[in-house]
């Protein structure tokens, strides 16, 4: 367990599992990050395996408590309220200049919530429970004013109801059980949303009454893009102006969809790339796979378009 650090485990989306076999965490709406604590200094990575060090110096400090470790976590972004906002982390994420994240810093600071430890002095944990995983972490006895190790609770409904009174994202489910599998999205870990939402890649848009009036969203499949509607709601001026930077330098004359969209959606529509996705709230899906009064939620630049799927 040298070099770069292993691949995140992940979760899949499912319904509240219960039982005594399972532990229950909040879901913190952040980015997920591995910390690679050697010799007194402490490397970042994200999810898709890029360093992100130099974006958050707020956490350097973590590395005086622990010898040697690779850390499982989320960085989040607590509001006044201790809710986390993901919008409100978006400003921290893509800076990689140390003076500008250094100022950052300072005005918008971020916590990293800790939850799992896949090595620690030289040992490899991987191989053993998430029971064993556990006790390792809450007997290093971390905690800073910038990252803690949050709660673990055995009461699943229970837990689900907490995050929702307390604005939370929802709930991971975990087998006692459970080993540790780097880069595998396993039913042992299960997430369960609040509300119904789901990651899409954005195909295109057509413009409204502004720029962008409706994405053109699907899941990618063995011949393109799978079409799964068009996104109208929740798309205020501030994620717009996030969106066409991401948006405009993708445009390609090509539908990135496997099949012809239907006419009232083609309408007008200009074609990018499938590299953004996007996560989006909904009520239901059709028989056809559409979403029903999809409203956007957020920009999702931590996570890969070959990572979406239907599954979750």
């Amino acid at each position: 367990m040298s070099g770069t650090p292993l691949r995140p485990m992940l979760a899949v989306a499912a319904g509240l599992p219960e039982g005594p076999q399972w532990a229950y965490e909040f879901k913190w709406d952040g980015i997920r990050a591995l910390a690679d604590i050697r010799g007194g200094r402490q490397r970042l990575y994200a999810r898709s395996g890029t360093e992100i060090t130099v974006a958050y110096p707020e956490l350097a400090p973590l590395a005086q408590q622990v010898g040697d470790a690779l850390l499982d976590g989320e960085v989040v972004r607590l509001g006044e309220t201790g809710q986390p906002s993901f919008t409100a982390l978006a400003e921290r994420m893509h800076v990689r200049n140390a003076h500008r994240a250094a100022q950052l810093a300072a005005s918008v600071p971020v916590t990293y919530m800790i939850f799992d430890v896949m090595r620690l002095d030289g040992a490899d944990l991987t191989g053993r429970p998430y029971r064993s995983r556990r006790e390792a972490l809450e007997a290093l006895g971390l905690g800073g004013a910038r990252w803690a190790v949050p709660p673990v609770f055995a009461d699943g409904v229970a837990t689900y109801e907490a995050a929702g009174e307390n604005g939370l994202e929802g709930v991971v489910a975990k087998r006692w059980e459970s080993l540790y599998r780097p880069g595998v999205r396993s039913p042992d870990w299960v997430k369960v949303k609040l509300e119904v939402t789901g990651d899409f890649v954005v195909g295109g848009w057509r413009p409204g009454a502004r720029r962008i009036g409706g994405l053109l969203v699907g899941v990618p499949g063995p011949r393109g893009l799978i079409f799964r509607g068009r996104v109208g709601g929740g798309i205020g001026a501030a994620i717009e102006r996030q969106l066409l930077a991401e948006l405009e330098p993708r445009r390609t004359p090509e539908s990135p969809f496997a099949e012809g969209l239907p006419r009232e959606d083609a309408r007008g529509a200009i074609w990018v790339r499938p590299q953004v996705v996007v996560e989006v709230k909904y009520s239901q899906r059709t028989p056809d796979g559409r979403l029903r009064f999809p409203r956007l939620l957020r920009l999702r630049p931590d996570k890969p378009p070959e990572e979406v799927s239907d599954a979750g």
